[in-house]
């Protein structure tokens, strides 16, 4: 029987949540959490340890981190290494890839993850290992991790991969020669799916080009001193009875919020309501993450000419890819209509 270890992070390891997100790697013998869901669906593969380590330490202190836990892995042996499932958390995904990636460098071992397809890790790793298309929460596990356990069965068993798209992972952008059976020449190939194309039917090209998603580059302010600044934040920051509703996490709403009067956002009166991070500091001084008083100061010192009378906010734990664009461009006409000319836009 072939070996595995399993990397989560703190809360899958059941340690804690966002309050041990700095906790530093731990190794274990016994198997700890979801890696019992995984091994219990492996059949020629069996997980004999599992490594812990919090969210924010990996992505925060990643070479300790990482030189840790590789100098842990020398000592063992194991011929696959997973990680996750990482769903929508982004700096669960951002920690999978960083020890996916360096685990198949260091030991050249099959490395298997997965991570929703907004989840930030996808395009940081997805050319580096294996991340299959998973879920947007933890209801998604068992399924997430059939299709991890599936393909390093087949990895086991030296079967013939097939390409990502059937498999169900993520594109690596690794091309290799395929010679179909029966033979079909390029133009009769070409020729079957512009006939597609042209009836309104589906086809498969064989080079898929993803669109880019390129936002242009602004044109400087003129001048500063004179420009009126406004402040748009996803950290969650809103008056504590948080009028709009917003979400704590896969936010659809967006709110406005008049500051005009004010010099600092007071204490108490204004709260964060994001679920993906510690609140306490936020909450003990919201200007942390929205910093109108450092704003209204360099008025007063004559760098900036004003700011606006309104600052918006929205969360960004969870928050997908199309949502986010969509509020962007309902906020960006808000921002337009008050004639403002730059934006400081903060997150945590």
């Amino acid at each position: 029987m072939l070996k595995a270890i399993h990397y989560i992070n703190q809360f899958f390891g059941q340690i804690g949540g966002e309050d041990k997100a700095d906790y530093r790697p731990s190794f274990h013998t016994e198997l700890v959490g979801c890696s019992n869901i995984l091994n219990s669906l492996l059949s020629e593969i069996e997980i004999t340890h599992t490594i812990i380590c919090g969210d924010n330490y990996v992505n925060e202190h990643t070479e300790e981190a990482l030189s840790e836990i590789i100098g842990w892995l020398e000592k063992e042996e194991f011929d696959f290494f997973f990680a996750g499932p990482a769903f929508m958390a982004g700096r669960y995904g951002s920690g999978c890839g960083l020890i996916c990636k360096a685990v198949a460098n260091h030991f050249n071992v099959p490395v298997i993850t997965s991570m929703n397809e907004e989840n930030p890790g996808v395009e940081l790793f997805k050319k580096d290992i294996y991340i299959f298309k998973g879920g947007r929460k933890a209801t998604f596990m068992k399924q997430d991790a059939e299709k991890m356990a599936l393909f390093a069965d087949k990895i086991a068993r030296k079967e013939v991969l097939a390409p990502a798209v059937e498999e169900g992972y993520f594109g690596r952008g690794i091309r290799h020669q395929y010679f179909p059976k029966p033979s079909i020449p390029a133009h009769d190939r070409l020729f079957s799916m512009l006939m597609k194309k042209l009836k309104g039917e589906s086809f498969q090209t064989e080079l898929p080009i993803p669109e880019p998603d390129i936002v242009p580059i602004a044109s400087a302010v003129k001048d500063i001193t004179k420009a009126r600044i406004a402040l748009v934040t996803s950290g969650g920051i809103v008056p504590k009875e948080n009028p709009d509703r917003i979400q704590s996490a896969s936010a659809t709403i967006w709110g406005e919020y008049n500051v005009s009067q004010l010099d600092r956002l007071p204490a108490g009166d204004f709260v964060t309501i994001h679920a993906g991070y510690d609140s306490e500091a936020a909450n003990a001084d919201p200007n942390r993450v929205l910093p109108l008083d450092a704003l209204k100061y360099l008025v007063k010192e004559e760098k900036i000419g004003s700011v606006n009378d309104y600052y918006f906010a929205t969360v960004g734990t969870g928050t997908t890819q199309k949502e986010a664009s969509r509020m962007a461009l309902e906020i960006v006409e808000k921002l337009k209509e008050q004639a403002v000319d730059a934006v400081v836009l903060v997150t945590t």
